[in-house]
């Protein structure tokens, strides 16, 4: 049986937080399943996943691969023989630790019946490097045929696939989102809001500010605060323009690394994602001066996208980072939604929960927000810097008790914790600013209809899924949008998609049958953020390579052909 599985990467963790998958299977369906995932995965685990993808289409089609490496493996997880295979342009050995010991092993082994080792032949590996463009030629350029194993409708649909998830991957490129919504002007610039219903735009005079500062924080903030610079030097050309991005080990580019603190004055911190560390802490007390130090005529912008949480990390007098990490571990166990969870967060740091504003004010502040969380609330993507505070410590406090977080309780939480809420709740600390705040109650004096603080969602989940469903419709597909907030356990999603996939492909005997889907060729468009439940012997990996394999073993069991 023919089988092919593709996990095609377009941001990877460092650009935008959002990764996509989507499987080429065998004949007779004329389907295409495009899935966009949120992810928080290292940029190594991509490669893992285009390596385990690659070795379980050999396995299930016996086919030989061919094709040279487009470029040679650096991740240490495939292991230094393998990575000299790459770049030496040899047929690898998948090695132990990807075939055999991890998860993904396991389903390339029930897939293919055998224990040993995977050896594949030569293949196209794309490996997306930092930049994201990259990655988008790379899909567009990689076609991976199988001679002799796909027909002319299967290459043709594997080419239709590429070109739809390109587009859905260009959409949320964080230059692109920037871009398509911080316009330039011969006053300034133009602020568009694609979020809101009347597509609000407001303006920002140059003559009303002699300093501009960009504080970058998150997977994707060198690519952001990049753009932002280029488009700010263009539209306030007198103005003074400086900065500071917090971005994750080895995200940036050369050419992010070499402009922004050359050319923008912008420096660069690097930090630890997804478990904070000292760095992250000099790098928020730094942002945190900087802005305190800001004054009315000084224009804030705030790049803020997935990780910015970890990255922007400043516990309060008188908590340390150990504070932080244990209240999360104990936040998880107790099982409470992370919008609770943000309750109790938000006041134990000096920068989240609206309070990187209130310290601006009274600078204006524009924040620009790529969200890495299903439904876009601006609250929680990295725990709300610029966006004002409903909860209060008595909100707090009742959590504490409800969840048994208190001192004696299954979940206790540390005591220095403890003690800075007991203290807020007595009124002896500050609380987060909500509403009533200067920095978000005052409208700017130059354009009413706008206010002293404005938090945009630039780019997410939403736009990708849509931006596939044009493409897909412009190519001559019938989309079928089934939502950008899909959530659950992979193996249960990958069985619906699959249950989907397979009723359109009874449709095609009978192209007038009652009740269809769709009328074909359809395209099952979706996006959100699945959950791989973790085992004891777990190994590398992420959601998307599992959803592909998963997926892999429905379509297999079900004999169906031509879906892709």
């Amino acid at each position: 049986m023919a089988m092919r599985i593709l996990s095609a990467v377009g941001a990877t963790g460092r650009s935008t937080g959002c990764r996509c998958s989507f499987g080429t299977l065998p004949r007779d369906a004329s389907c295409l399943i495009v899935s966009t995932v949120a992810s928080r995965r290292t940029h190594s685990s991509t490669r893992f996943a285009m390596m385990a993808a690659a070795a379980a289409s050999s396995v299930l089609s016996g086919a030989t691969m061919q094709g040279t490496s487009v470029s040679a493996f650096r991740s240490t997880s495939i292991g230094s023989t393998t990575r000299r295979s790459f770049a030496r342009g040899r047929a690898p050995v998948v090695n132990r630790r990807l075939s055999c010991s991890s998860r993904y092993g396991e389903l390339l082994r029930r897939l293919s019946g055998t224990s040993s080792c995977v050896k594949t032949h030569p293949f196209v590996a794309f490996t997306p490097e930092k930049h994201f463009t990259t990655a988008s030629t790379a899909l567009q350029e990689s076609t991976h045929e199988y001679p002799g194993i796909q027909t002319d409708n299967e290459r043709q649909m594997t080419k239709d696939a590429l070109q739809i998830i390109s587009a859905a991957i260009e959409s949320v490129n964080p230059t692109t989102a920037i871009e398509n919504c911080v316009l330039k002007d011969p006053s300034g610039f133009v602020l568009k809001d694609p979020a809101s219903s009347s597509s609000r735009a407001i303006t920002y005079d140059k003559s009303d500010y002699d300093e501009v500062l960009v504080v970058s924080f998150g997977k994707a903030s060198s690519a952001m605060a990049l753009t932002t610079a280029d488009i700010v030097r263009t539209a306030m050309p007198n103005v003074t323009l400086s900065g500071i991005d917090v971005v994750k080990d080895d995200h940036a580019t050369d050419e992010e690394a070499t402009l922004l603190p050359t050319r923008y004055n912008i420096t660069i911190r690097e930090a630890s994602h997804p478990i904070p560390d000292s760095r992250s802490i000099e790098a928020a007390s730094e942002i945190l001066d900087r802005v305190e130090a800001a004054g009315e005529r000084t224009l804030v912008v705030c790049c803020i996208s997935g990780g910015g949480s970890a990255l922007f990390c400043a516990p309060r007098h008188p908590l340390i980072l150990s504070d932080i990490a244990e209240t999360n571990r104990c936040l998880l166990s107790s099982g409470m939604s992370i919008d609770n969870m943000n309750v109790i967060r938000k006041r134990l740091e000096l920068g989240k929960g609206g309070r990187l504003a209130a310290a601006a004010y009274p600078a204006t502040v524009v924040a620009l927000v790529l969200s890495d969380i299903v439904g876009d609330p601006l609250d929680l993507i990295a725990s709300g810097p610029t966006v004002p505070d409903p909860s209060s410590w008595d909100d707090a406090v009742k959590l504490v008790g409800n969840y048994g977080l208190g001192r004696g309780g299954e979940y206790e939480l540390p005591s220095a914790v403890l003690d800075v809420l007991d203290s807020g709740v007595n009124g002896e600390l500050e609380d987060t600013p909500g509403h009533e705040h200067p920095a978000f109650s005052t409208k700017r004096a130059s354009e009413e209809s706008s206010m002293l603080t404005e938090t945009v969602l630039v780019g997410n989940n939403e736009l990708a899924v849509t931006s596939a469903a044009t493409e897909a419709e412009r190519i001559g597909y019938n989309a079928i949008l089934l939502g950008s907030t899909v959530e659950g356990e992979v193996k249960d999603v990958a069985g619906v998609y699959t249950s989907l996939a397979e009723q359109l492909s009874k449709q095609r005997p009978f192209p007038d049958q009652t009740f269809a889907l769709a009328k074909l060729p359809a395209a099952l468009i979706a996006g959100g953020e699945t959950t791989v439940t973790l085992g004891p012997s777990s190994g590398k990996g992420g959601r998307n390579q599992e959803i592909g394999l998963v997926a892999a073993l429905h379509l297999k069991n079900k004999g169906l052909r031509d879906i892709v």
